[in-house]
């Protein structure tokens, strides 16, 4: 270790550390950074306040508590004592093997770093015993244990250097030089994140969309104040009779579906012989703060089975939604039911909640008092801003998509690998104010769609009385939309309802092309009866479930005609895909 460059990059890492603090109080000074709100800290201390209450109230349960606490140090403290006289001796507590925090050797042979990381495993296992055993409101349960999972996560010693054997001969190797580039990294993603700190987890420098994104060739044919309609170049000379129209989520762009040739679904669909039209929201500003729930369904679902018709001359769509594009899909047929308009051949949700009585985790950040708090911060802007729901997102998962890049970037010094589905996560679009205070109320808080209680457009929506073929998927990790919240949503329905549940999460259990043979799917029947039952007498079909949506939209397409050219006399070209709207940056 050369001492004298050590210290120059110290000093070096302090004056930078100068800089980020300045990329982040500047914007706050200048007023271009809306109002940190402290109702979020609020919420966590009130909630964490009541478990704590919980235990402290009763005289029994404290002692409970302590014995409990105590018991478990000591036994932890005998352990390390004999290991670091030499003596065998069993771990109290083991990482799970997939924990890639405590994969250096380190952890387990060097007994002081052993001793940590027991130490921190037994007390954040023993942190989430205490609010699980708390008689506590499940959400408020539900809260505490998000909370206590984010605590936990950030404190532990794999984050700093002192306290991580990997991080230290890092420093010492490099004699400093890993925190000053981490430094330098730093306060650049804090500048380019408007104040906020914005993790790189990927090297957004390798991607462009039209170059080697969002690359299948096709046409913008239609435009409005909230989407783009892209029509896709046929690549068989025969298609389906009945075009497709694909509505993604507005909380993401729609290029998940159309990431590089190998995983793109919508180069597969096309070249599967589909017609196949895809919606590519806009990115909202101060302009769109009033566009309502109604506007979206009216101007996104609706003005594109329309557009989609006129070009092909069919009288009818298949269409598949995904994830929040799914509930507004849903939200469509309901509505056109309602109103008796039957442009709709069958529907096809991915991981899609109709019924969100068991949303996903995300349903921890929804309650009045959260609602209200976020109501108040999109009032500055009369948006939601990208990286806040990027971020929601992330802390679902903090380990893998915020700790992991923050000792990597910052701690270690060095630029994450490129990565597509990672550069299309960061790449989160804002959302205006009216259209998600109504999806937060009326979905995830009153759950009015299943209830036959929501009223769009002037119309209160019975999905009963959606009658077209229904095919759904869900994802069995699906941390987002639960494969059991899917299951029960599809009793909302009034036809037939195919049931799947592919391998893996909410992405990769949609995005898995048949070719790379990865994960499984089941099938099983009408979803009928117990979650359970149905997962307990399902068949499992090894690879993609794409071929098995694909044998089922056959089964309600009809005939095959000559492939469409892209646009028609009424609606031409105006630009190539991917479109204008995708490539505007939050």
């Amino acid at each position: 270790m050369d001492v004298e460059r050590l210290s120059g990059n110290i000093a070096r890492m302090v004056e930078l550390g100068g800089k980020a603090l300045a990329a982040y109080m500047k914007p706050r000074e200048t007023g271009a950074h809306p109002s940190d709100s402290p109702d979020s800290v609020a919420d966590v201390v009130k909630t964490l306040g009541q478990v704590a209450e919980y235990w402290l109230k009763d005289p029994n349960r404290t002692v409970t508590a302590q014995q409990q606490l105590a018991g478990r140090y000591m036994e932890l403290w005998t352990q390390s004592l004999k290991s670091m006289a030499g003596e065998p001796a069993e771990p109290v507590v083991k990482p799970d093997p997939r924990d890639a925090r405590f994969k250096d050797p380190q952890w387990e042979k060097n007994p002081f770093f052993d001793f940590l990381k027991q130490f921190y495993l037994l007390t954040t296992n023993l942190a989430e015993t205490f609010v699980s055993d708390a008689e506590l409101d499940e959400h408020v349960k539900q809260k505490a244990a998000f909370y206590t999972r984010q605590i936990a996560n950030a404190f532990s010693p794999s984050n700093f250097v002192p306290t991580n054997p990997e991080l230290l001969r890092e420093t010492i190797g490099s004699n400093g030089e890993n925190l000053v580039r981490g430094m330098t990294m730093l306060a650049e993603d804090i500048e380019r994140g408007g104040g906020d700190l914005r993790i790189r987890q990927s090297d957004d420098t390798k991607f462009a969309l039209g170059t080697n994104l969002a690359m299948t060739p096709g046409k913008v044919v239609y435009e409005n104040d909230l989407i783009q309609l892209i029509q896709y170049e046929p690549s068989t000379a025969k298609v389906g009779k009945v075009p497709l129209v694909i509505i993604p989520p507005w909380i993401n762009k729609f290029y998940i579906l159309d990431l590089t040739q190998e995983k793109s679904f919508i180069k597969w669909a096309v070249d599967q012989g589909l017609t196949v039209f895809v919606v590519s929201w806009v990115n909202p500003d101060q302009r769109h703060a009033t566009k309502s729930f109604d506007d979206y369904m009216l101007e996104g679902p609706l003005s594109a089975f329309r557009v989609a018709s006129e070009i092909t001359g069919e009288d009818k769509v298949h269409t598949i939604g995904y994830c929040v594009g799914g509930t507004l899909l849903a939200v469509a047929l309901a509505y056109m039911a309602a109103k008796k308009i039957d442009v709709v051949k069958t529907a096809t949700f991915f991981t899609t909640q109709v019924d969100f009585t068991y949303a996903g985790d995300l349903k921890v950040f929804v309650d009045e008092e959260q609602i209200q708090s976020l109501e108040k911060r999109m009032a500055q802007t009369g948006y939601l801003e990208g990286k806040q729901m990027a971020n929601a997102f992330n802390m679902l998962r903090s380990n893998d998509l915020i700790w992991s890049y923050f000792v990597n970037n910052y701690m270690k010094g060095k630029q994450p690998m490129p990565f597509d589905l990672l550069y299309w996560n960061a790449d989160s679009p804002r959302m205006p104010a009216a259209n998600h205070s109504f999806y937060l109320r009326h979905c995830y808080l009153q759950n009015d769609l299943s209830q036959g209680r929501m009223e769009v457009a002037g119309e209160k929506l019975d999905l009963k009385k959606v009658k077209v073929p229904v095919y759904n998927l869900a994802s069995r990790e699906d941390h987002i939309a639960p494969a059991r919240s899917v299951f029960v949503g599809s009793a909302a329905f009034g036809g037939p309802v195919e049931y799947v549940m592919a391998g893996s999460g909410h992405i990769a259990g949609v995005v898995n092309p048949p070719d790379k043979k990865k994960y499984q799917h089941w099938t099983g029947g009408p979803p009928a009866g117990k979650f359970e039952d149905w997962i307990a007498k399902a068949t499992e079909h090894p690879g993609s479930w794409w071929p098995h949506w694909r044998a089922w939209i056959r089964d309600h397409d009809g005939k095959d005609v000559p492939a469409r050219r892209m646009g028609s006399t009424k609606h031409r070209p105006i630009e190539d895909a991917p479109g204008r709207y995708v490539k505007v940056k939050d």
